[in-house]
């Protein structure tokens, strides 16, 4: 006779909470201060912000025009000879002005030049008759070895970790203002099913509970393999989890979600600074997030700080300090410890990360505010048109061809024979342009166009949160506000037709209520603000310390919250997902407390036996045939709040 086998699978986790403790006051979160933001000054000077939205549309004009003539013109190509889609064509655009490799093209600038023009506005998806963001898809690798996008449509992971999961971050990006384009759908889970595959190689597990080692120069997919020589990037642990976190988000697979924080964890217990490029800041912002969506506990000042200092980092990566050569050029991103040597697209990618993640942890707004506007006034000297001749080497076809300067140097030094800051790049030197003007840095414009606008008091800028915030739950329109003076300004904002509350998440408080169309409101000096535009006399309510207008979190640190919060159910996983009659298997329930009190665990199943306590039982399958459901319930110790979560057995 055939022996039936039982099939045990997680389900969804099903959690019951009582709350009867009473709410705390209403008093708003200390602002933590950035150690190498209060190095830079409040007011950068000289002073001279760029329309950067126009900059980001004339960008757009003049790199995706076919019909331009001239020395090394276009800077754009059809690929008709596709691999991965090979149904429709596909574009590359130069990596820089004077390619020797016309028809060779990077994903780290094809994907942003994209997304760039679509964050100030233009739909990519049908510009002129044409689709680029379905012609992105050529990026993504389909073969079953690696099943990514990589910087190239044939290429091989396991070289150089950021060239290999940014590409899947821009991809990510597009998917979230293109959602139904193409192979998107297919392409999206497959990523994230290709990234978690790894991350449980390099050591992730629910059964028992263990965090990945990700101390890794890359990691090949098509072996599952670890590149362990040259300089490591540890940061790409805040990448992955940036995918697994988004893909958690979309399709509500909690096994993302468990990569993500597997990967954070790592993040989170690494000792040392591991930034390298480009990857840390967004770690930094989707661990803030997780804090605010799940209740994780990661220290986000120290990834926070860690985005900026150049102390014991693994690159001599960091923000800039100092005046270079008459110019304030704080806060640009690249190797900072030494001589200067920043990188114009480190720069736009960091601030698309870290403006976002004060929404969900509004003590950043002040260091973020002030950062943004010494990164963004500085970010000018890159663009030819901005300093004087002698203090770049790339000018002469700039001043010919792009007399509005829409093209940036790849990187700027503090000092080059005598001259600072001298605008340059590694191109030339390196044999792979005839110019350092590089369209893989200046694609990227869109996130400052989409970010930043100007307001009616000069410094003061407005800063759109949500513009990158990928992914988000429903949310008003927020912006975040820095006044770097020393009194107290009236800043103006047009919100629009109907009525509408003006909410600052720093202060927890109502700034104005009842307003409609141009209105203002006041900033205390050396402070920031973050203003969420309300429903005007909308109704509030609290989950613990989140703050709701009509069902939608306004602020996640409202500073309203519950004497103590309940515990958290990481995973409920067992060791065998097939169980022959009477045989066993070990399951496992790992949980979490915020306030670290000692959890309790209670084990029931509808079938067969479990022996054993706490967070390790064994089950032993019945000798009847059917559906059983294994329940865990989590106490903390000292209460009676539980939370119940259960395996259905089969």
């Amino acid at each position: 006779m055939k022996t039936p086998n039982f099939k045990i699978q997680l389900s969804q986790i099903l959690i019951i909470v009582v709350v009867t403790s009473l709410l705390a006051p209403n008093i708003f979160a200390q602002q933590i201060n950035i150690s190498r933001v209060d190095s830079m000054p409040n007011m950068p000077s000289p002073y001279e912000m760029r329309n950067w939205k126009q900059v980001a549309l004339g960008y757009d004009a003049f790199v995706f025009d076919f019909n331009l003539t001239g020395q090394y013109l276009p800077l754009i190509f059809w690929s008709t000879n596709t691999v991965n889609y090979p149904n429709h064509n596909s574009f590359g655009l130069h990596t820089v002005v004077g390619t020797p490799y016309p028809n060779s093209a990077e994903a780290i600038n094809v994907l942003p030049a994209v997304i760039s023009a679509s964050l100030v506005g233009i739909n990519k998806s049908n510009q002129n008759g044409d689709n680029w963001v379905l012609m992105c898809e050529e990026f993504f690798n389909k073969r079953p070895e690696e099943n990514v996008y990589l910087n190239s449509p044939v290429a091989s992971s396991g070289s150089d970790w950021w060239y290999e999961t940014m590409p899947n971050v821009f991809f990510y990006q597009l998917y979230d203002m293109y959602p139904n384009t193409g192979d998107f759908a297919y392409q999206f889970t497959t990523v994230a099913e290709r990234w978690l595959e790894a991350v449980v190689t390099m050591g992730g597990s629910t059964t028992s509970w263990h965090r990945p080692y990700m101390n890794y120069r890359a990691w090949k997919l098509s072996t599952m393999t670890p590149l362990a020589t040259g300089v490591p990037e540890p940061e790409a642990a805040g990448a992955i989890a940036w995918l697994l976190y988004n893909a958690y988000v979309e399709t509500g697979n909690p096994k993302y979600r468990i990569g993500a924080e597997w990967c954070m964890e790592f993040l989170d217990n690494w000792s040392t600074n591991p930034s390298y490029e480009l990857q840390l800041p967004y770690g930094a912002y989707i661990a803030a997030r997780m804090n605010a969506e799940l209740g994780t506990t990661y220290d986000i000042e120290r990834l926070v700080n860690w985005c900026f200092t150049t102390h014991g980092n693994v690159r001599n990566w960091g923000a800039t300090l100092g005046n270079w050569g008459g110019y304030d050029c704080y806060g640009l991103i690249g190797e900072a410890k030494y001589d200067g040597y920043a990188f114009i697209m480190n720069g736009f990618e960091q601030v698309g990360a870290l403006v976002p993640m004060v929404r969900y942890d509004d003590r950043f707004a002040r260091a973020i505010g002030k950062w943004v506007l010494n990164v963004v006034n500085a970010t000018r000297l890159f663009y030819p048109n901005y300093l004087p001749d002698e203090n770049q080497d790339s000018e002469a076809w700039a001043h010919q061809y792009d007399p509005n300067s829409y093209i940036a140097h790849e990187s700027m030094r503090e000092s080059w024979m005598g001259f600072s800051p001298y605008a340059t790049g590694d191109a030339v030197a390196g044999g792979w342009g005839a110019t350092n003007l590089a369209l893989y840095g200046s694609s990227h414009v869109g996130i400052f166009g989409g970010i930043i606008d100007t307001t009616n008091v000069e410094m003061i800028l407005q800063l759109d949160v949500l513009k990158t915030d990928y992914f988000h739950d429903e949310a008003y329109p927020t912006y975040l506000y820095f006044n770097p003076y020393d009194v107290e300004k009236t800043v103006q904002i047009d919100v629009g037709s109907g009525q509408h509350d003006l909410y600052d998440a720093v202060t927890n408080s109502f700034l104005q209520t009842n307003v409609s169309g141009v209105t203002s409101f006041t900033i205390p000096p050396d402070a920031a603000v973050l203003v969420v535009l309300t429903p005007a006399g909308g109704t509030i309510t609290y989950d613990f310390d989140k703050m709701l207008v009509n069902g939608v979190i306004v602020d996640y640190q409202s500073g309203h919250t519950v004497g103590n919060y309940s515990p958290r159910i990481k995973s409920l996983a067992a060791d065998a997902t097939t169980v022959i009659f009477g045989a066993n298997t070990a399951v496992y329930c790992t949980a979490s407390d915020r306030d670290n009190d000692e959890l309790s665990y209670t084990w029931n199943a509808s079938g067969g036996t479990i022996v054993g306590s706490g967070t390790e039982v064994n089950w032993t399958a019945p000798s009847l045939e059917g559906t059983y459901i294994i329940t865990c319930i989590v106490t903390m110790t000292h209460s009676n709040i539980p939370l119940l979560t259960y395996l259905i057995v089969k």
